[in-house]
């Protein structure tokens, strides 16, 4: 059953953690192997099941211990058909998948949920092809069909919204909103950036928030910004403006490196966690309604707790 669906808490002003670089964590620091990234292909056994389950006790524990929110994401970033088919999923063993990531989500809501502490679950969606390169970009229309299928899966579970992370073309958020709202599922796009602060498109963040709110009714909760250091969208960020009150999250890098430049590196560049807390906190003078803290690769929990120390009075 859905606890949040209808009223997600993070809308508030109250602070709200997500989790860090769940692939670069699994790889680097626990040493697991994740064909394509794909976080999901790991529950499938028992092992990789209690990987993932330590994983997200550990981000459970921190929000506890600060009395923060928490947006429990699930490990589903892959879990699309054609990532999936990599790997030998048919559709009925990939919804399954989807369906026992949400499940794993449950059980730690359930071992460490407080007054204080309350954690919604998020179905994470990643897009349909490379994170960094929009090569063989969708329709609109394509897109919404295309998504359908993993964020239907997620509205019959008690996910209680859907996160489409590393968004980099603006068709195919707007087909995963007007998907999402076919199902009734609160819907968050989160956005990436190359080190000009635009879209792997060239597309400005600004343009890019308002196509999507004015293709689909202002339809997602919010917005967020994702894999991308805090250095790259700054100075792309001017004071006031409608548009950066629909940002409420980031989700940023540990790294100054760039995305090619993370693509070629066989060693995880974790970044100084103390100066990327300040930088986020400097991020909200500019991001006013910014009220959900994470991380993205490289980072980890040291990470987001230091941006939880540096963020949270304000």
């Amino acid at each position: 059953m859905t606890k949040y669906r209808d009223s997600l808490p993070q809308l508030s002003n109250a602070f709200f953690l997500t989790d860090g670089g769940i692939e670069t964590t699994l790889i680097f620091h626990e040493g697991l192997d994740l064909p394509h990234f794909a976080a999901f292909h790991i529950l499938k056994d028992k092992a990789g099941y209690e990987a993932l389950r330590k994983y997200f006790r550990t981000y459970a524990a921190l929000a506890k211990r600060y009395e923060t929110g928490l947006v429990l994401e699930s490990p589903t970033w892959r879990a699309n058909p054609d990532w999936a088919s990599k790997l030998d999923y048919g559709a009925e063993a990939l919804a399954q998948a989807n369906r026992k990531a949400i499940d794993l989500l449950c059980e730690i809501r359930e071992e460490f949920e407080s007054e204080k502490t309350p954690m919604v679950i998020s179905g994470c969606v990643g897009p349909r092809g490379d994170g960094y390169v929009p090569a063989e970009t969708m329709s609109m229309q394509e897109a919404q069909e295309y998504h359908g299928a993993q964020i239907g899966t997620f509205s019959r579970t008690a996910a209680d919204l859907v996160t489409a992370i590393t968004m980099n073309y603006v068709e195919e958020a707007i087909g995963i909103v007007r998907a999402a709202r076919g199902f009734e599922m609160p819907v968050v796009i989160s956005f990436t950036v190359e080190t000009d602060g635009k879209l792997p498109t060239g597309d400005s963040l600004k343009d890019a928030i308002e196509r999507v709110d004015a293709a689909t009714g202002g339809a997602p909760a919010y917005y967020m910004i994702n894999c991308a250091h805090p250095t790259h969208f700054e100075h792309v960020l001017p004071i006031g403006g409608p548009w950066l009150g629909r940002i409420r999250g980031v989700r940023a890098n540990a790294s100054i490196q760039s995305h090619a430049e993370l693509n070629e590196s066989t060693e995880l560049d974790e970044g100084d966690p103390v100066q990327l807390g300040s930088q986020h906190h400097e991020l909200l003078s500019k991001l006013k309604q910014l009220n959900v803290f994470g991380g993205c690769c490289g980072t980890d929990h040291r990470h987001v707790e230091e941006i939880c120390k540096a963020c949270i009075t304000r």
